[in-house]
């Protein structure tokens, strides 16, 4: 992790819910990598913290936007460690709506196309925490409108028409 000079220290129990304030502080700010620091180092201290699952896996999801394929990677790892059924399927969710929103901000070639399957991802995982979800809690519905409003606004955003895609020659 370090050159040999430089070694993580650990944070102290007591000092946990401090630090996921400050968490939640950098994500404001939008710090995604300070917020993810600090939520690596709370699960060091408390591995079950499921404040700090979550706050990981939202910090991750937030540096989406570089688009950096080791990100969705990391994300779906720290998602895995939610054990509550209901927050798993919702954040897994989320991981996919928000890596469909940042392939469209890349704006790469065949986005819409790409996006959409990630769409159609977080739906499914949207529709299983709906099943799941606590008498009240609408966080599932309020996702799924807002994927279904996103293909409504972004016609681009489709399946792959079949018949008409071509290889690429290279």
């Amino acid at each position: 992790m370090s050159d040999g000079r430089w070694e993580l220290k650990a944070i102290s129990r007591e000092g946990v819910a401090a630090a996921l304030q400050k968490a939640h502080r950098y994500r404001i700010l939008n710090d995604p990598t300070a917020a993810e620091s600090i939520c690596l180092d709370v699960l060091a201290v408390d591995p079950e913290n499921a404040e700090a699952l979550v706050t990981h896996v939202l910090a991750i999801t937030d540096q989406f936007p570089h688009g950096h394929s080791t990100d969705l990677r990391r994300a779906d790892e720290a998602a895995g460690r939610i054990t509550d059924p209901y927050r798993n399927a919702y954040y897994r969710g989320v991981i996919c709506e928000r890596w469909a929103n940042g392939i469209l901000d890349r704006g790469a070639p065949r986005a819409g196309e790409m996006a959409y399957e990630w769409i159609e991802k977080a739906l499914g995982h949207f529709e299983r925490a709906e099943a799941l979800r606590p008498a009240g809690n609408d966080e599932a519905i309020l996702r799924w409108n807002t994927c279904v409003r996103l293909l409504g606004r972004h016609p681009e955003v489709r399946p792959v028409d079949a018949e008409a895609w071509e290889p690429s020659l290279e």
